[in-house]
């Protein structure tokens, strides 16, 4: 492997944030519909590039698709709760600048602990993809339960059984794809433009760069 121009890494991350805008903008390429449920599946994209580029970098790839989510919940809300809750940042942008970070943390943690490129790909998707899905229902759950709760026909009460209810129904398959697709696109751009992750050119050996995939 070797790195790249700062010009280079700069299109590579232009390229992320253009895939981001189109992924939010256009369906079926951000957002899976399967009969009573919607899978995400852009927060794939910004945990690989947190995991490319570090933390900063995934942070503004994160803010790229709140930023679009709100334009989104603005001019082409898919339901009432998108007028509702995505219109707000707390709901559409903060959640998703905080995947690229902890995303980002958590790669650099575990590929500093174990040396595998796999296992903190792995651990990355996790916690970027539980990072979404709690904040995001959490923070709908906490800024606008009455309204949320008239949503889904149910009393305050029994909201939070419905947010977790979410949770498993959507944050499972969402998580299981990120997990399966992450440490793939993550060897795939890897090898394509024998870009060095961030955190393995801080932390590994060069003899170590092209072994521990």
């Amino acid at each position: 492997m070797k790195n790249h121009s700062k010009a280079f890494r700069l299109a590579i991350q232009a390229l992320f944030v253009a895939l981001i805008a189109v992924q939010t903008m256009v369906p079926w390429l951000g957002y899976i519909p399967l009969g009573f449920l919607s899978v995400t599946i852009i927060h794939i994209t910004v945990i690989v590039g947190a995991i490319m580029f570090g933390p900063g970098e995934g942070m503004v790839i994160g803010f790229t698709w709140g930023l679009f989510s709100l334009i989104r919940a603005y001019t082409a809300p898919s339901s009432p709760l998108d007028t509702l809750a995505f219109t707000n940042p707390l709901v559409s942008v903060v959640p998703r600048i905080l995947i690229g970070l902890f995303a980002a943390w958590t790669f650099w943690a575990l590929f500093k602990l174990t040396h595998r490129q796999l296992v903190a790909s792995i651990g990355a998707a996790i916690i970027g993809t539980a990072t979404n899905t709690v904040l995001v229902l959490g923070a709908m759950g906490l800024i606008y339960s009455g309204q949320v709760a008239t949503f889904y026909n149910v009393s305050s009460g029994n909201l939070i059984k419905v947010l977790v209810g979410i949770v498993i129904s959507n944050g499972i398959p969402e998580m299981i794809g990120a997990i399966i697709l992450t440490p793939l696109l993550v060897r795939v751009l890897t090898t394509a433009t024998h870009m060095i992750p961030w955190h393995v050119a801080a932390l590994a050996k060069p003899a170590q760069l092209g072994t521990h995939n």
